[in-house]
């Protein structure tokens, strides 16, 4: 495996992290201010933290002229571009969706709900001609068992609520194909900082109609604002769409919904909110079903199998 291919999957580990810790500031932020206020303010200042990183990333790419950093040299390029906006299309929508739908939804239910892009990134991936190994289709499924036990509670029956959180679901995992789409030609920083800015003017326009926010309000959850915009936003996403550039776009699913045995961790370290058995469980499968996909990934490519003649 390729040091680079290692990095990425890192990145994306990060990005899981970061984005499990998220769920309990966004939480405590919805009783201050409306899912379309905070999504505008937090990817406004997500977009903002990362000008300099991309005017940083410019200058690095000039003066070093290696061929890993050409692509920082072309801010606004039309793979960039168009993937980011493309991108923040699909997260206004998927984002939006979610905070919505965990008004009324549980939040363990929201949670697996929400992760099952696990499934239909593959799925989709079929209709655009993508083969995806028997092995990865095996811990797809064992993934989704292990998110099962991990966030449902109660009794799995389908609300209102519960389709918005599978047409959330949906959309996220058009939005991760989208980024593999683009992420090879593109400027990742760049693009994310675009994806942002579309998500945040977007969700700014509903929200001037929608809801009645206040400066008085935001600054009540601005905690919870700057973490989710400099860090969720900010680091997170950027690092999906870096990590994203040479890793399977199932298997970088697969590493991205470890994000709800993130939250479950950080439930337990910061709200004091210890793990039961059936989570511990939970979180087993999940680890399992990510091994298992990468280790049979290496055993395939050590053996110099041609993807297509293992592909399921």
């Amino acid at each position: 495996m390729s040091a680079s291919r290692v990095r990425n999957m890192i990145y994306l580990l990060i990005c899981s992290i970061v984005w499990g810790i998220s769920f309990v500031p966004q939480a405590a932020s919805m009783e201050f201010i409306g899912p379309f206020t905070f999504n505008a303010v937090r990817c406004a200042l997500g977009s903002l933290v990362l000008i300099p990183v991309i005017f940083a990333a410019w200058f690095i790419a000039r003066r070093q002229g290696n061929a890993d950093m050409a692509p920082y040299l072309h801010v606004f390029d039309r793979s960039t571009v168009t993937g980011g906006v493309l991108s923040g299309i699909l997260l206004f929508i998927a984002t939006n969706l979610q905070t919505i739908a965990l008004k009324t939804a549980s939040a363990g239910k929201g949670g697996f709900i929400t992760a099952m892009y696990i499934i239909l990134v593959p799925i989709l991936g079929i209709f655009l001609h993508r083969s995806v190994r028997l092995n990865v289709w095996i811990s797809v499924v064992i993934a989704a068992a292990g998110l099962y036990l991990l966030c449902v509670r109660e009794r799995l029956a389908l609300k209102p609520e519960d389709l918005l959180l599978l047409a959330c679901a949906f959309f996220f995992a058009v939005q991760i194909l989208t980024v593999d789409k683009y992420v090879p030609t593109a400027n990742g920083i760049a693009m994310a900082a675009i994806e942002f800015g579309v998500c945040s003017v977007m969700s700014a326009i509903v929200m001037v109609f929608a809801e009645t926010p206040s400066w008085e309000t935001i600054g009540q959850c601005k905690g919870a604002i700057i973490y989710a915009g400099a860090c969720s936003c900010g680091i997170a996403y950027t690092l999906q769409i870096l990590g994203q550039r040479d890793v399977d776009p199932t298997l970088a699913s697969l590493i991205m919904s470890l994000e709800s045995v993130t939250s479950v961790i950080a439930g337990a370290i910061i709200l004091h909110q210890f793990m039961t058995g059936r989570e511990v469980l939970g979180c087993t499968l999940m680890f399992a079903a990510i091994i298992l996909a990468q280790l049979t990934d290496v055993i395939y490519r050590e053996k110099g199998v041609k993807d297509e003649q293992i592909a399921s």
